[in-house]
């Protein structure tokens, strides 16, 4: 009887680790190296360092988990813009254009398949070495407590459906002219005409992850990069954009991805 030829070592290490090509964590094997990785995995070491925190040499350690970020893809439809599918999945147009080779300023034409660049999140604390001295700590911000922008009743609630669309978010009943306030404190990160459906738009980030966004206004009264505490005035109602009245479309999103608002604001949806 012929004996089977054992694997090598490294070879059962990826077999007990899964299918490299789709794993999303991958634990470093002893004499594994962050290129390597990077080329199993099919994604850019950059993407990997970046991801995790890593910087040039590149060192890793074995036992370091290493999240292995994966792109998402989007086919563009009739009446899309950059900025609403960067709004979408919360990834600057820019970094898209950049992924695509595309003018940044140029219409899209319909029927093409973008790819969106992974996500970054907060990168991973790894042991420090004597290249890579510790970093102090950072002092986390406290989680939001989120307020109704409006008073009025909503209109439309949340929806969403398995393909990741529907509505992503709540639509406000109001009188053109009303006062709309700001969630939560924080940062305005847009403000302005968008260039379809939400007309003027504000958002605004409140750290740790959070952030929120205004649209159909007739009005914007603060400007990009300023700070707002929260029930500050942000806009005035109206229905500019898509909307066929007076109304206001509010998200909350959470790692750029959409969540229902109506249990953050304590509503009945």
């Amino acid at each position: 009887m012929k004996r089977l030829a054992a694997l090598p070592f490294a070879a059962l290490l990826l077999i007990a680790a899964g299918d490299p090509k789709t794993e999303t964590e991958h634990v470093v094997a002893k004499g594994e190296t962050l290129s390597r990785i990077a080329e199993r995995a099919g994604v850019p070491l950059a993407a990997i360092a970046e991801a995790n925190g890593i910087e040039a040499p590149y060192a890793v350690k074995a036992g370091q988990t290493l999240r292995i970020p994966r792109q998402q893809s989007y086919v563009v439809k009739q009446g899309d813009t950059g900025f609403g599918i960067a709004f979408r999945f919360g990834v600057p147009f820019a970094a898209i254009a950049t992924a695509n080779g595309l003018d940044p300023h140029a219409p899209l034409k319909p029927g093409r398949r973008l790819i969106i660049p992974a996500l970054i999140g907060q990168p991973q604390a790894i042991a420090p070495t004597p290249e890579a001295p510790a970093r102090p700590p950072v002092k986390a911000a406290p989680e939001p407590v989120f307020r109704r922008p409006v008073e009025g009743k909503v209109v439309l609630g949340w929806r969403r459906r398995p393909d990741g669309g529907g509505h992503e978010g709540l639509d406000f009943a109001l009188a053109e002219g009303d006062a709309v306030r700001a969630a939560a404190a924080g940062r305005v990160i847009f403000a302005g005409a968008a260039p379809e459906r939400f007309g003027n738009l504000v958002v605004i980030d409140h750290g740790n992850g959070w952030a929120t966004a205004y649209g159909h206004l007739e009005k914007v009264t603060v400007k990009k990069g300023e700070k707002v505490r929260t029930g500050e005035r942000i806009g005035l109602g109206g229905q500019t954009g898509e909307a066929t009245e007076p109304e206001l479309h509010f998200e909350i999103r959470k790692d750029n991805r959409p969540i229902d608002p109506a249990p953050e604001l304590g509503l009945d949806d």
